[in-house]
């Protein structure tokens, strides 16, 4: 008769503590899990990209990383490798290798949106197609426009503050995204 009761008991325990969790996201952190998805390291950007002139963050400078688009990055320490003005989008895509959707990541440039003609930035909830490989499965995936700002994008060397390996020429981070060293 004991055993009956355990069961009832454990598992009346797992459904109060499975309701008693937050399955929302909060919106504390911006940091998000990408690491299984594989990140590429090519340091190739669009012919189109304009290199900005006068970046509050120069090339071969380091900066402090404010935000965080994966696992160790906010408050990482970053080397500029390139600075670029252009128009940055968030994004959310269905990886065309099988992976689950991706939300709102950050960032793919204009230069790197097939529909994108011309200067004008896309408006959010617009369709896409990404011509960026930045992570596996990003390179010809459909996407829609969650955000856009025109800014100055960076490329970015870091050593994560969770203690995996050097990122060598991270696409993308927006200088809003970024803190002098101090």
């Amino acid at each position: 008769m004991k055993k009956p009761l355990f069961i009832f008991v454990s598992i009346l325990m797992l459904m109060v503590v499975s309701a008693c969790s937050d399955s929302a996201p909060e919106e504390k952190s911006q940091e998000v899990d990408h690491s299984a998805m594989e990140h590429s390291n090519s340091g190739d950007v669009p012919e189109e990209v304009k290199e900005s002139e006068n970046p509050a963050f120069p090339v071969g400078s380091t900066a402090i990383l404010k935000e965080g688009h994966m696992e160790g990055m906010k408050g990482a320490e970053a080397t500029i490798v390139g600075a670029y003005d252009t128009i940055a989008y968030s994004v959310s895509y269905t990886p065309t290798n099988g992976g689950e959707k991706v939300e709102n990541h950050k960032w793919v440039i204009h230069e790197e949106i097939e529909e994108a003609n011309g200067e004008a930035a896309l408006e959010p909830g617009t369709e896409i197609t990404i011509t960026a490989d930045h992570m596996e499965g990003m390179h010809g995936a459909t996407a829609v426009i969650d955000s856009s700002e025109k800014t100055t994008v960076y490329m970015i060397d870091y050593a994560p503050t969770d203690g995996s390996d050097k990122v060598t020429n991270h696409k993308w981070v927006t200088e809003e995204e970024l803190s002098k060293k101090e």
